[in-house]
């Protein structure tokens, strides 16, 4: 008897205890975090190298804007934060005012946390008509004196690195400034 009501009330604790899966985010699914970022996990974080053809896990591949983006066995399980650049008017009718935004995906390394953040690899997006502005000084993206460096272009898009990304010198800069040395932005489209 005691037995058996330790087995019933053991199945309703993890009855009771289980989650239900369709509350839990999927892949495809965007977390909110606190600074209005989404946050969209790595596609291939869960998945391992089964098939020899399947993508690379340690690539991040944007089809919407058209560009992969290679990074080392140290970043498997990055994850992806969806953020919006601001263009700053110069002239005196403008200054201080927005006066062009565009995507900026940042590339967060699996180890970051808000007690310890690490390096980010941020990558603004410009189309050709906002990067041809930029370089006319119509407006600018940010306090320093210095534009974003051009990682790579398509035939819509420039993806630039913003000036002074790395200004705190956040644990892993190094590794980031290695990772960008090696070129491992390459378009697609």
């Amino acid at each position: 008897m005691k037995r058996a009501l330790l087995s019933i009330l053991f199945i309703c604790t993890l009855v009771g205890c289980g989650t239900n899966d369709s509350e839990l985010p999927t892949n495809n699914q965007a977390e909110e975090t606190e600074k209005d970022e989404i946050v969209q996990p790595n596609e291939h974080e869960d998945q391992h190298e089964e098939v020899e053809d399947e993508k690379n896990p340690n690539e991040y591949e944007n089809t919407e804007y058209g560009f992969v983006f290679s990074l080392p066995e140290s970043w498997k399980g990055y994850r992806i934060v969806e953020e919006r650049w601001e263009g700053l008017g110069i002239t005196e009718e403008q200054s201080g005012k927005v006066v062009e935004t565009g995507p900026q995906i940042v590339i967060r390394h699996p180890q970051w946390t808000e007690e310890t953040p690490r390096q980010d690899i941020p990558i603004m997006i410009f189309t050709l008509e906002h990067w041809e502005a930029l370089q006319k000084e119509e407006y600018s993206v940010g306090a320093a004196p210095i534009k974003p460096k051009e990682l790579g272009r398509n035939d819509e898009y420039v993806f630039a690195l913003p000036a002074r990304y790395n200004f705190a010198f956040p644990l892993g800069f190094e590794e980031v400034e290695e990772i960008l040395n090696g070129n491992p932005l390459k378009p697609i489209k």
